[in-house]
């Protein structure tokens, strides 16, 4: 479903080399990690899925097509993206949060409202939707956010540190969402430096350091710990 061929990312500018010859498959209904530590590449590959960062060479194949033939707009009613500020509209309700998605893709705001109350209340928000952000918690926050991101049902769901700002029992219960959406059949790629979650949830790892896709085939066969020590001692084998 997803294909980053030899995939580099430059900023001449800076003279930096962000992302080194990547490759990777995911297949569709996949739930990945990627790790590494900060300023590794994670993010910076995940925004190239979404066309918010653009290669400097290579090729990302997405929905059986090279990704520079399909429109922005085509490639994000297909793709949701959560972040790990929420980046909710703070003046406007979770039902307009979520609802107001809809109505840019020309949806009526009736039939908008009532898919927005049907993917609030299935990330356990009923009671919620009258009330804005700052009358929130930050797990319940990160909910809007990912019912916002899910309410067009995209095929593909990208998460960049989505419980980088909640505590613990508000990112597992973030997590236990987000396992239920992948369970549903979305593809679910996350960057986290959570290993707590990553060791729980038993997911495949794509790990990225200094640019390089280091490893990209764990499957918890030991544990995470010594597989992160490994990447880390050992570098690009």
């Amino acid at each position: 479903m997803i294909e980053f061929i030899g995939i580099e990312k430059f900023y001449p500018n800076s003279r930096v080399h962000a992302i080194k010859d990547a490759s990777f498959k995911i297949e569709k209904g996949e739930f990945v990690f990627f790790m590494g530590k900060s300023g590794a590449g994670k993010t910076t590959l995940l925004k190239m899925l979404y066309k918010a960062e653009k290669p400097s060479g290579g090729i990302i194949m997405s929905f059986g097509k090279d990704i520079k033939k399909i429109s922005k707009t085509t490639l994000r009613r297909n793709i949701g993206v959560v972040f790990q500020t929420f980046e909710l509209v703070e003046n406007k309700t979770a039902l307009e949060n979520v609802s107001y998605v809809l109505e840019c893709y020309g949806i009526s705001p009736i039939k908008s409202k009532k898919k927005a109350l049907e993917t609030l209340a299935m990330l356990g928000l009923v009671g919620k939707e009258k009330q804005y952000p700052y009358e929130m918690s930050g797990g319940e926050r990160q909910r809007v956010a990912i019912a916002r991101a899910m309410v067009n049902n995209p095929q593909i769901l990208i998460c960049d540190e989505p419980t980088g700002n909640l505590d613990d029992e508000n990112a597992q219960n973030v997590m236990h969402y987000l396992k239920e959406i992948n369970e549903k059949g979305t593809t679910v790629l996350m960057a986290t430096h959570n290993k707590e979650i990553v060791r729980e949830m038993k997911k495949r790892i794509i790990y990225v350091q200094d640019g390089y896709i280091v490893d990209k085939t764990y499957k918890n066969n030991v544990s995470l710990a010594q597989y992160i020590h490994r990447l880390n001692q050992g570098g690009r084998k």
